[in-house]
């Protein structure tokens, strides 16, 4: 669980569904719809021509539902590939960023203990005037 499905992942899980032929029954529980978004995509996804309905109330995967879905398929491969290597990106960043913090934590240790030795040497100053 993590993030919500964007449009081309319900219409593409529709259409994995679709594709060994559904009602709308079936295809709301898997696809996980409401029944008013299930209708709502059906419509798209047949005036789009990527299903059909048979028999009044069997849901078809057509040609262009075919491609459609082993285009997807790839499309999900890529996102998950980039989504790795900026997952790499930003680790990479963040170490860069703690180096920073930590070079400027000791830049700053290193010019109070100065300052405090200053102080020291002024204090010891006074006392032996």
């Amino acid at each position: 669980m993590g993030r919500y499905r964007d449009r081309l992942q319900i219409v593409a899980d529709i259409l994995a569904i679709t594709s060994r032929g559904a009602k709308k029954t079936r295809i709301m529980y898997q696809a996980n719809l409401s029944y008013k978004l299930l209708c709502k995509y059906l419509d798209e996804v047949i005036v789009a021509g990527l299903v059909s309905c048979e028999d009044g109330d069997c849901y078809v995967l057509t040609v262009k539902g075919k491609e459609f879905l082993s285009r997807h398929e790839e499309y999900s491969k890529h996102c998950e590939g980039l989504e790795e290597h900026l997952n790499h990106v930003n680790n990479e960043r963040d170490v860069l960023e703690n180096m920073c913090s930590a070079a400027t934590v000791i830049d700053s240790n290193s010019i109070l203990s100065r300052v405090m030795e200053g102080k020291k040497l002024k204090n010891n100053m006074k006392g032996k005037q």
